[in-house]
């Protein structure tokens, strides 16, 4: 849990920073493949074979082209369509994707406790962020639903991994930024316009900080934390990132907001957590 509340924290700048700094003013295949490359070149020095098959390789390298490198692609075109809060918005549904494919992957009967804490958790964080829908957000919507299921199915992906194949988790995400990185490429080279750089210093520091702090440190620790709690509690973490997210925009780029639905969707997400760790984790243990 505390590596799981650490992320959140950073990634709670991120939506801003990318915003602000880097949508519409470069190419986005561009600064998905410089992001995810940063990553991968972090965890270069932890990237071998030993006593590894080329199966499960294959799936770590898997859930990096799904949970990074497809994701960032969904993520990052939808700030073409849509605007900040339409994206907070559409992000909330993560949480339900998240319980529903981890016991499909476990092949187990679906935990309705657990998706009914998701479900109010979402409930929260719509509360908070709904807005007046503008144009095109059809196509905003689908590209975010494309991510959230990418980075939905990453996460327990990796969490199912690593109870079947227990492994330095070190050495398992190298392989996994190794798969990320691939697909970054291969979008960059074939979609990517090199005539839309940084042009910049502070649109290169944000990208460095994005590729170093927020993907190379945080998602290894988001999917370790993933490791060390159970599906319920990290589908809700997965929507706590959008009060935060719009606590950054007040602080640092004034935006305005609704007090009363701000506190009244983050206690609605607050009482998720809380329901799911008093009674349904506890009664799960008995």
């Amino acid at each position: 849990m505390p590596y799981l509340v650490i992320v959140t924290l950073i990634w709670s700048f991120s939506f801003s920073f990318i915003g602000h700094y880097l949508s519409h003013q470069i190419d986005n295949w561009f600064a998905v493949f410089f992001r995810i490359l940063l990553a991968f070149i972090v965890f270069l020095p932890f990237l071998h074979k030993k006593n590894m098959t080329m199966k499960p390789i294959l799936l770590l390298m898997g859930v990096g082209t799904l949970q990074l490198g497809i994701m960032y692609i969904f993520y990052y075109q939808s700030f073409l369509y849509i605007s900040i809060p339409e994206i907070l918005l559409f992000t909330t549904i993560t949480p339900i994707y998240v319980t529903l494919f981890y016991d499909l992957l476990k092949k187990q009967p679906l935990k309705l406790t657990y998706l009914l804490t998701a479900v109010l958790s979402v409930i929260g964080t719509v509360v908070i962020r709904y807005n007046k829908i503008e144009s095109q957000f059809i196509i905003g919507f689908l590209l975010i639903q494309g991510a959230n299921i990418c980075f939905a199915l990453g996460q327990v992906g990796y969490k199912r991994f690593m109870e079947i194949y227990p492994m330095p988790q070190i050495n398992a995400f190298a392989w996994v930024y190794a798969g990320a990185a691939v697909t970054a490429a291969i979008c960059y080279l074939l979609f990517g316009n090199v005539n839309k750089l940084p042009t910049t210093n502070l649109q290169w520091i944000v990208l460095v900080w994005l590729g170093i702090i927020a993907s190379g440190l945080c998602y290894f620790l988001w999917n370790y934390g993933a490791t060390k709690v159970d599906s319920g509690t990290l589908a809700i973490m997965n929507n706590v990132v959008i009060p935060l997210g719009i606590l950054v925009n007040v602080i640092f780029w004034k935006q305005n907001v609704d007090w009363l639905r701000f506190i009244s969707g983050s206690a609605i997400i607050i009482l998720a957590l809380w329901v799911h760790h008093r009674w349904i984790v506890s009664q799960d243990k008995l």
